[in-house]
């Protein structure tokens, strides 16, 4: 749809900041193809004019009454027909995330106002890209999650075994036979083969050297 002055993209505003409402408001209803034809300070109140407004595009900031209710209120909202862009005065890379999650197709931060309208008009076209903040601060978030990941299994790995257990499977990756680590170890062979079994019951994999190379990938050695 061609939005102009006939049909202008009709936009809520959802935010506690009376000045900076107002301020937004005048600066939107200034644009030649923008409407603001609602507005709410809260939850309940967005909640409550939301559904019948109409709004092509809903303005929504993350703090509501000093707390991030508008992450629980995008959510709420996706569901009306309303395309949701997010606002914020912090860039915050667990907040970006939440925000997509919740059904938001953008994210911006306040200071980057003039931003704005361009988002409103590619929103109300369904065709929003994400802002280069957004999208920086939510790859910087994906990967702090894969690393939080990452260190999670690694632990895990290294509780399921033992100092000695770790040394064999070095051993193995090394490149060393079940013989030679007998030999190397002052063990019997059949106390090597016991202790592989115990790794592989434990940890799972196709053999020992799958089971050492696991142990490699997980940083045990």
């Amino acid at each position: 749809m061609v939005y102009d002055e006939e049909t202008p993209i009709r936009i809520m505003l959802i935010e506690d900041d009376p000045d900076w409402r107002r301020g937004l408001a005048a600066y939107l209803n200034g644009q030649p193809d923008m409407q603001v034809i609602g507005e709410a300070d809260n939850a309940e109140a967005a909640l409550a004019i939301a559904p019948s407004a109409g709004a092509d595009v809903i303005l929504l900031d993350i703090m509501l009454t000093d707390s991030p209710d508008g992450l629980r209120l995008a959510s709420e909202l996706s569901g009306i027909g309303a395309q949701i862009i997010m606002l914020t005065s912090m860039e915050d890379r667990a907040f970006v995330v939440e925000a997509f999650r919740a059904g938001a197709v953008n994210y911006l931060v306040k200071s980057d106002f003039t931003a704005i309208p361009d988002a409103v008009r590619s929103a109300a076209a369904d065709r929003s890209s994400i802002d280069s903040t957004a999208a920086r601060l939510m790859l910087e978030e994906f990967r702090r999650l894969k690393r939080v990941e990452r260190e999670y299994e690694t632990e895990k790995f290294k509780r399921m075994l033992t100092p000695s257990e770790v040394q064999l499977l070095k051993m193995i990756h090394e490149g060393n036979s079940q013989t030679q680590i007998a030999e190397k170890s002052f063990l019997s062979l059949r106390t090597v083969k016991n202790h592989v079994n115990n790794i592989l019951r434990k940890i799972g994999g196709k053999s020992s050297k799958d089971a050492a190379q696991r142990a490699k990938d997980n940083e045990l050695f």
